[in-house]
C-alpha cells in the first residue's frame, strides 16, 4: 500500500520566491533565511518521495471571489505557474498524479468530506515557493521538480474558513485514503502558509514570535489540543493572515501517531526566522516512526 513517511511545514511568502528568482538569496537580508533550508534541501535528496501532497491556499489567482471552494483537490496531469500580476514565476511546470489524486478524492468524499475536484488550475506562490525552498532553484526550461505533486487548496482568504479541527480531521481522512491506495509509493504531505503576519489595518506588520514557537511546540507534541484552537485566537495572536496556519493541521493530522499506537514523529529539522518581508517564517520536518 501507499504510505506517508513524512510531513513538511513551511511558510510560503511571495517575497521569498522573488528573492530566489532575482538571485538575491546571498544578500545580507535573505541569507539567514535560506541557510535555514540548507538541511531541508539535502534531506529532500536523501528522502525523495514518489508524490508530494501539498496543502496551500490560492491567493485570488485560480479562484476569484465568484467561486471559492473550501477544499479543492487538483486531479490534473500538470499545473502551470500562475500569473499573479507580474508574470508567472520562472519555475518548471508542476507535474501531477491524476491516479492517486482521483483515489484520494473518492476516498475522502466517501468519508463525508466535501471536496471540489479541479481538473485545470494554475498554481501560485503558495505552492511554488515551498517547492523552491525544499528543492532549490530549477530552470523553467530544462529543470523539473523531483516528483509529481497533488495540489490541495484550502480557503483561508474569504470567511467563513474551515476550523482547525476540521482541517485536522480531513488530514486524518487523507491519510486513510493514501494508505488504501494499491500501489507501493512513498508520499510526503506538506502544510504551508503563515506564520504570524498581518498585511493591512492598524496592526499591519504584526509578528508574534512567542505564539509562533508555541504553535510549533504543540504541533509536534499535542496536535489534538492544538486543533481545538478557536479562530479568534489565530486572528488575535497571529494576525489576520495567521489563519493560514490551520493548513498545517491538515498535514499533521495525516501523521501515523494521531490515530494509533505509533510514537510521536521524529523532528528531523526545525527552523524559525523573522522577518521575511513582513512575515514570520516557520519550518518543520517531521518523520513518521
Amino acid at each position: 500500500m501507499a504510505r506517508i513517511t513524512a510531513s513538511v511545514f513551511t511558510s510560503h511568502v511571495p517575497a521569498i520566491g522573488a528573492a530566489m528568482d532575482m538571485g538575491k538569496t546571498q544578500e545580507a537580508y535573505w541569507a539567514p533565511l535560506f541557510k535555514g533550508y540548507d538541511f531541508s534541501r539535502q534531506w529532500m535528496k536523501d528522502n525523495k518521495p514518489d508524490v508530494i501532497f501539498l496543502v496551500y491556499n490560492d491567493h485570488a489567482t485560480a479562484f476569484s471571489s465568484d467561486i471559492i471552494p473550501t477544499f479543492a483537490i487538483g486531479t490534473s496531469a500538470e499545473y502551470q505557474p500562475a500569473d499573479e500580476g507580474w508574470g508567472p514565476r520562472p519555475v518548471p511546470v508542476v507535474k501531477g498524479h491524476p491516479e492517486l489524486a482521483a483515489h484520494i478524492a473518492q476516498s475522502v468524499i466517501q468519508q463525508d468530506f466535501d471536496l471540489t475536484i479541479v481538473n485545470n488550475i494554475a498554481v501560485d506562490h503558495g505552492l511554488t515557493v515551498p517547492l523552491s525552498l525544499m528543492c532549490g532553484e530549477q530552470d523553467p526550461e530544462t529543470g523539473s521538480w523531483p516528483c509529481p505533486v497533488i495540489p490541495f487548496a484550502v480557503n483561508v482568504v474569504q470567511y467563513p474558513v474551515p476550523s482547525g479541527q476540521r482541517c485536522f480531521n480531513i488530514g486524518r481522512a487523507i491519510r486513510k485514503a493514501i494508505e488504501s491506495y494499491d500501489q507501493d509509493i512513498n508520499v510526503h504531505i506538506w502544510g504551508t502558509g503563515g506564520m504570524s503576519h498581518q498585511l493591512q489595518g492598524a496592526r499591519a506588520g504584526l509578528i508574534n514570535q512567542e505564539w509562533d514557537n508555541k504553535f510549533l511546540d504543540l504541533l509536534i507534541e499535542n496536535p489534538h489540543g492544538l486543533a481545538k484552537t478557536p479562530h479568534i485566537d489565530y486572528v488575535r495572536e497571529a494576525g489576520s493572515e495567521g489563519i493560514e496556519l490551520v493548513m498545517w493541521l491538515i498535514a499533521r493530522g495525516a501523521m501515523s501517531d494521531v490515530d494509533g499506537p505509533a510514537p510521536l514523529p521524529k523532528v528531523a529539522h526545525r527552523f524559525y526566522h523573522v522577518p521575511a518581508s513582513n512575515t514570520a517564517v516557520g519550518h518543520l520536518i517531521l518523520e513518521n516512526q
